[in-house]
């Protein structure tokens, strides 16, 4: 299953704190290990259930430096050996046999346009070292979640809302039209939630987060 969750600051350094707390939630998602790493203004983490890859070289957050791209990663991509033996044609080395790696080099391959080719259940965000931005994205039918929150201090990200919560940043008011949603119809459209200004992102959809806090989506499918 595993579990990703992380900090983007607009006001400085990330710090591993608020990013240790929603793993500590998330762990029963990934009992098989976990990370966290902190770049820069960006920190990652992940609770790991060994599927694919059980070695020390699919733990993540995973590092390319070589193109200068880190990722946390839920889910399995059921294409990934064609997209490898692909990309192998086109000139990228692997250092696992992981599906996370596969995605990490078509990103650095084909960027947003990754998305088509990627066949599986998904929630992942890549962080880019040249350009200091941050690329999200969930799986066409939304079976991974991906909730976050964003003020002028930093964005915040998980798979769970009960590990997003444990950030302090995240507020904790209910949101009367995700509640009433919810009592209806056992469902919450859009990107709204059952707590205001924490959202998900849609399926179907990717994000790109700048340094600064600036917000591109699309939706791919």
């Amino acid at each position: 299953m595993c579990g990703i969750a992380g900090e983007i600051s607009f006001a400085g350094k990330a710090s591993t704190l608020y990013v240790e707390k929603m793993l500590e939630k998330l762990a029963p998602r990934g009992p098989d290990g976990w990370g966290v790493s902190a770049q820069g203004n960006v920190c990652f983490g992940h609770q790991r259930l060994k599927v694919i890859d059980l070695t020390a070289a699919g733990a993540q957050p995973m590092h390319d430096s070589a193109l200068g791209l880190s990722i946390v990663f839920n889910g399995c991509i059921y294409n990934y050996k064609a997209l490898r033996a692909e990309l192998e044609q086109l000139g990228h080395r692997f250092f696992s046999t992981s599906d996370t790696e596969v995605i990490l080099k078509a990103y650095a391959q084909w960027q947003e346009q990754c998305m088509a080719r990627l066949n599986g259940m998904f929630a992942f965000a890549i962080w880019h070292r040249d350009s200091n931005s941050t690329f999200f994205a969930r799986d066409r039918l939304g079976i991974k979640p991906l909730y976050y929150h964003q003020n002028r201090n930093g964005l915040w990200f998980s798979s769970t809302l009960p590990s997003l919560l444990r950030c302090a940043e995240v507020p904790r008011e209910l949101n009367p039209a995700g509640v009433h949603q919810y009592m209806a119809f056992r469902a919450i459209v859009g990107t709204d939630t059952l707590f205001s200004n924490v959202y998900k992102l849609q399926p179907g959809h990717w994000m790109r987060v700048s340094a600064e806090g600036d917000v591109k989506q699309g939706c791919y499918w």
